[in-house]
C-alpha cells in the first residue's frame, strides 16, 4: 500500500514540477504579449507544451513510475484532475495577491497541461 501511494505521489510531483516550470517560463515570456488572444489558440498550445514537457520527462525519466496497468489508467484519469485544482489553488492564491493571472492558473487550462504530458508518459513510458 505504501509503494502505491509512492508511485502515485512520484507521478503527481512530476507533473506538478513540469507544471511550475512551465508556469515560471511562460511568465516570463508573457510580458511583452499583454493582450488578451483567442481561448482555444490556447488550449491548443497547452496541449503542445504539456505533450513536450511529456517528452523531456521520458528522456529524464523513462520508466513508469506506477507499475501496473491499471493503476497507470487511474493516475491518467486522477493525476491531471488533481494538477489543475492544484493551479486553480495557485490561480486563487496569486489573485489575493494582487498578481497578475495566467491562462494557465485555471483548472481548465493546467488540467489540459497535465492531461498532455501524462497521455505522453502513458503512451510511450517503459
Amino acid at each position: 500500500m505504501f509503494e502505491f501511494l509512492l508511485e502515485i505521489l512520484g507521478e503527481l510531483v512530476l507533473q506538478v514540477v513540469f507544471e511550475a516550470l512551465a508556469e515560471l517560463g511562460l511568465r516570463s515570456i508573457a510580458a511583452p504579449f499583454r493582450r488578451p488572444r483567442n481561448p482555444w489558440l490556447a488550449a491548443i498550445g497547452y496541449g503542445i507544451f504539456g505533450a513536450a514537457a511529456g517528452g523531456l520527462s521520458l528522456w529524464v525519466m523513462p520508466s513508469h513510475l506506477v507499475r501496473t496497468e491499471g493503476l497507470r489508467f487511474a493516475n491518467l484519469l486522477l493525476t491531471p484532475v488533481a494538477v489543475g485544482l492544484l493551479m486553480c489553488a495557485v490561480g486563487a492564491w496569486r489573485t489575493r495577491r494582487g498578481q497578475p493571472l495566467l491562462r494557465i492558473d485555471r483548472f481548465a487550462y493546467g488540467y489540459l497541461f497535465a492531461l498532455s504530458l501524462a497521455l505522453i508518459r502513458y503512451g510511450f513510458a517503459k
